[in-house]
């Protein structure tokens, strides 16, 4: 059996906190203790949020917390052509479809449906898509994809899921209702998934699982926020025909509150800890890490 491959992919859109230094420290340790690798990749599709100086301070960050990875590491925003790639891929298999509304738009018509009976919402809380694009005629929506209009490519969750069949995933920890082992994937739980915008050539749902094939990665061990995502991302593979990662889904590390941290919880920050004379000892101390 070939060695285990872990990553730790951050955003640059803010400084690291307590909770990032779990996940990374948590990748690095298994990895080392497997024997395996360790990757570092940034998540950096979001040009308006996310700033180099938030990137620098991420590998700053790391090689204090004393966590090496391997080079060169993985920019998100280097791989846009993958990324389409992977779209026209769904689209020859009639699984994407352009939606117009705004995000307003879209307010409104959940409101006016939620009349008669409540709307359904994702794992996240957000209303579900009406679906509403996928009506238009194809000369209408010819005429709207060539004008200056913003859209949204979005996956057609019924007939992905048609196409797919039934979806299972191996998770190594737990889910937030403590799901362990074989978990039965629930795509249909987020209806009709953005996967790319006219702007920006793909979203969170394609790019990971892009990346952690494209990486080789084996092993994905990150936060149980996400543990309800896996069922978008084990469809995706399953369409792309691309291999499917074992999963870990480990605690959040969390406020005095019982929040999940914030990138501008400056208490829990890694830049202000550390200057508050913080050791990396202390911090795998306080993130209950040996």
């Amino acid at each position: 059996m070939p060695p285990p491959v872990f990553r730790f992919a951050p955003s640059p859109n803010g400084y690291l906190h307590l909770g990032h230094a779990y996940s990374a420290l948590l990748n690095f340790d298994l990895a080392q203790q497997g024997g395996g690798s360790f990757l570092l990749r940034i998540e950096d599709i979001d040009a308006t949020r996310c700033r180099p100086e938030y990137e620098a301070a991420i590998y700053e960050d790391l090689a204090w917390l004393g966590i090496a990875w391997e080079m060169p590491v993985r920019r998100q925003s280097e791989h846009f052509a993958a990324y389409r790639e992977a779209i026209d891929r769904l689209s020859a298999l009639s699984l994407i479809y352009p939606s117009f509304e705004s995000r307003a738009e879209i307010a409104r018509l959940v409101e006016a449906r939620e009349k008669a009976s409540p709307w359904p919402r994702d794992p996240d809380g957000a209303p579900l898509y009406p679906g509403t694009a996928k009506s238009l005629l194809p000369a209408e929506r010819e005429r709207r994809l060539a004008s200056d209009a913003p859209f949204a490519l979005r996956l057609d969750m019924e007939a992905a899921i048609a196409r797919a069949g039934h979806l299972t995933w191996n998770e190594l920890g737990a889910g937030p209702s403590g799901e362990t082992g074989i978990v039965a994937a629930r795509p249909d739980a987020w209806g009709d998934v953005i996967l790319a915008r006219k702007e920006t050539p793909t979203s969170y749902h394609l790019s990971v699982v892009i990346d952690d094939a494209l990486q080789g990665v084996t092993q994905v061990v990150r936060g149980e926020d996400l543990f309800c995502s896996t069922s978008v991302h084990r469809l995706l593979q399953q369409l792309l025909r691309i291999p499917q990662p074992a999963y870990r889904h480990h605690h959040l590390i969390r406020d005095d509150t019982g929040r999940k941290l914030s990138k501008s919880t400056l208490a829990t920050g890694l830049r202000e800890l550390r200057a508050a004379g913080a050791t990396p000892a202390k911090i795998r101390q306080l993130v209950g890490l040996p």
